[in-house]
């Protein structure tokens, strides 16, 4: 599983140009899509996120009116992602789009759904699956760059729903990080952060080995509380200090 499955995984029926709009500029915005880096055509993005090619195309136009994306002609051309300037950053970034309370309600559904899938996980995990799991989490960390740090991170998180054994938690995790991956891009500039996040992690994988569900369904949830509350302070000090990005 790597990040870009999760920027072109198929949105909903009910989503139309604005979520469209949104998934992309959060993946370009937190640098999942880098800089002249080639979006997939037209039809392509039709067929990966699941929306009408008129929907595509009306996302497509918004994007470039904002400068995230421009368009190239000739024989190897399409939209290519701009480089973002700080000012385009600060006015797009999603932790500065999305409300505090919103920010709070999403940290509870994700914590609900990780608490139950490490509770599960704990009591369906076969120690090969759970040393598959500590391999990811030394993969996490030993990375040392913000967008490795989130990539090792989610599929930490993913791997742990999937040994749940349930493909409603795992389905509702890819589904989560969609809105996920793109808010800790700051948040994982800071070493205290990932050092932080890795010993929940290395936590929580002794309680999986013990099989002990109750612990590791409170260990999953507070890992993700702690997350949440960097989150809102990173967010309130892009709200409020001019010179943070």
């Amino acid at each position: 599983m790597t990040a870009y499955s999760i920027v072109y995984a198929p949105l909903d029926q009910a989503t139309r140009t604005e979520q469209v709009v949104m998934r992309l500029s959060n993946a370009i915005i937190s640098g999942i899509l880098q800089t002249d880096e080639q979006l997939p055509n037209e039809n392509e993005l039709s067929r990966l996120l699941g929306v009408s090619p008129v929907t595509v195309r009306d996302a497509l136009n918004t994007l470039r009116a904002r400068q995230l994306i421009e368009t190239r002609r000739g024989r190897h051309g399409g939209s290519f992602v701009c480089q973002v300037s700080v000012e385009i950053m600060r006015k797009y970034h999603p932790l500065r789009l999305i409300a505090s309370g919103e920010l709070a309600d999403f940290s509870e559904f994700h914590c609900a759904v990780i608490g139950h899938s490490a509770r599960l996980a704990a009591q369906r995990s076969t120690p090969d699956e759970l040393r598959k799991l500590e391999q990811l989490v030394d993969s996490f960390a030993a990375a040392t760059q913000p967008d490795a740090r989130i990539q090792a991170d989610m599929r930490c998180l993913l791997t742990l729903a999937s040994q749940a054994q349930s493909a409603s938690l795992a389905n509702q995790e890819l589904e989560i990080q969609a809105e996920w991956v793109p808010l800790m891009e700051l948040l994982y500039r800071e070493a205290a952060v990932h050092s932080e996040v890795v010993a929940a992690w290395r936590t929580l994988l002794v309680a999986l080995y013990k099989g002990d569900d109750f612990a590791c369904y409170q260990l999953a949830q507070e890992m993700i509380t702690r997350i949440t509350d960097h989150l809102l302070e990173c967010k309130f000090r892009m709200d409020t200090d001019a010179l943070f990005l």
